[in-house]
């Protein structure tokens, strides 16, 4: 197990927030045995401009310095993070000038980069392993100014356009070709970064299990009038409008019930007019055990396409870890699931795994579906992670 170095971890999501984030998770409890510098999310002036509106939240006084920019965090895997806010910079994704946009964009590393290297020098942290969090823009302008022994690219998802825009594919592949090695999260996107870079491995998603067992279902619920589909999660651009709908539609003896940060209107529009369809505001990730633990079925309905197909979704293993069967499309190759959830090819044949799903469970199939989970808990990931990065200094030396 890694012990005794300084992890610089460049993120591309924030530490704290409504849902589950496996670089968080990672980062956690690898800070039981290391320095862990976690650099928060480069926030910029339009998400100052939003926090004041309060549309968002972003930690302005820390951005701005008018409060210690960097906090030391205590960890579930007893350890302690620090955690430090990059100063706002500018919003630049919308340039299509390309010339502009480098130069914008330098400016912004430029910033970014002083403030992360005064705070190695003030923590006295030193030769850092360098983990980029699904964040090539930022890491590809880091590789080699921080004096660092090694650098890791943790890539989690497959990389769309909705933010970046087109130049994060040749930005994605260069960086993944400069970095001493690459951790994913599925085996397509293993296969898919090992034709850029040869040191590629898999280390896929985990569950806080003992958070979440806590609150296990033992037997089979046969007490409620009207069974319950639950989703807990962001409702985004990878949710399966039509395949829900169709199943809201045709199981109206059944409650839908949907809980989460609602990023696409078009859901809630879409599914809202039903009887049978209820929306819940986002809860703290503590909370998330105990709310699926009352569904009698999760669902994981995300739409079929070349960029889903990288996923490996976290909800997997908490659904089966409080005992919930689970339905999901076709999105992924998940064959170490094959024997514990249904997987739907067509919106048809979702509304036939639901109705299977339901009408099948049994005592025996909960303890087994708690049993799987129980291998995937993140403790057994972050011990996966450190012997790859382990492995990676040693091939590097």
């Amino acid at each position: 197990m890694l012990k005794g170095e300084t992890i610089v971890c460049i993120s591309n999501t924030t530490w704290y927030g409504e849902y589950t984030k496996s670089t968080v998770q990672l980062m956690s409890l690898l800070a039981k045995d290391n320095n862990v510098l976690f650099v928060e999310y480069p926030f910029t002036w339009k998400d100052i401009v939003n926090t004041w509106r309060k549309k968002q939240k972003a930690p302005i006084m820390r951005m701005l310095g008018l409060k210690p920019t960097c906090e030391q965090i205590s960890t579930n895997g007893n350890g302690n993070v620090y955690h430090l806010v990059s100063p706002p910079v500018l919003p630049v994704d919308f340039i299509k000038i390309d010339g502009l946009f480098k130069i914008l964009f330098g400016f912004n590393t430029f910033l970014y980069r002083k403030r992360l290297k005064r705070k190695l020098k003030n923590l006295g942290l030193k030769d850092p392993i360098v983990v980029t969090a699904y964040n090539p823009f930022y890491g590809l302008s880091m590789v080699g100014k921080l004096d660092e022994k090694l650098n890791v690219y943790y890539c989690y998802d497959g990389m769309g356009t909705r933010r970046h825009g087109k130049r994060i594919f040749p930005m994605d592949r260069k960086f993944s070709t400069v970095v001493d090695g690459i951790v994913v999260t599925s085996d397509y996107l293993k296969e898919d970064k090992k034709e850029f870079n040869s040191n590629s491995f898999v280390v896929k998603n985990g569950v806080d299990f003992s958070l979440f067992n806590q609150f296990a279902k033992q037997v089979v619920s046969n007490d409620k009038e009207r069974k319950v589909v639950g989703y807990i999660g962001s409702m985004d651009h990878r949710f399966d409008i039509d395949t829900v709908e169709y199943a809201v539609q045709n199981l109206k003896d059944f409650e839908f019930e949907f809980t989460g940060n609602l990023r696409n209107q078009e859901i809630k529009e879409r599914l809202e007019k039903y009887q049978n369809v209820k929306f819940f505001p986002a809860v703290q990730p503590d909370e998330v055990p105990e709310l699926l633990a009352k569904s009698d079925v999760g669902i994981i309905p995300y739409l079929m396409n070349d960029i889903n197909k990288n996923i490996y979704p976290l909800k997997i293993n908490e659904y089966l870890s409080v005992g919930v069967p689970v339905v999901m499309n076709a999105f992924a190759h998940l064959p170490e699931f094959e024997a514990q959830v249904s997987v739907a090819k067509n919106k048809e044949d979702f509304v036939k795994c639901l109705l299977s799903e339901i009408n099948n469970d049994s005592d025996e199939r909960i303890q087994n579906r708690i049993q799987m989970a129980s291998q995937n808990s993140w403790e057994a990931k972050a011990v996966e992670f450190a012997d790859v990065v382990e492995t990676l200094m040693n091939k590097k030396l």
